[in-house]
């Protein structure tokens, strides 16, 4: 018996090989077999692959078009600031 690292729930899952990656039944999370004898488990690495195609979907696209506006913004917030301090 064994527990999860993110949890602490207990894994009762029998494991034959180190590296072997196994998914916590409470919170779901990858666990990489560190151990077999006692069974221990870690985190398990990252897929970089894997966490690219997530960002793609969180990706947004500024427009040039959109700076320039915040840019012109900027000039004319700087221009009443000079106003104001003479």
């Amino acid at each position: 018996m064994s527990y999860c690292p993110e949890c602490e729930a207990v894994i009762d899952e029998e494991v034959e090989d180190l590296g072997e990656i196994v998914s916590c039944p409470e919170c779901g999370v990858e666990l990489e077999v560190v151990s077999v004898d006692p069974v221990e488990f870690d985190l398990a690495p990252v897929d970089e692959e894997e966490d690219k195609g997530d960002d793609e979907e969180f990706e947004y696209e500024d427009s040039e078009e959109e700076e320039e506006d915040w840019e012109d913004e900027d000039e004319e917030y700087d221009e009443d600031e000079e106003k104001e301090e003479y």
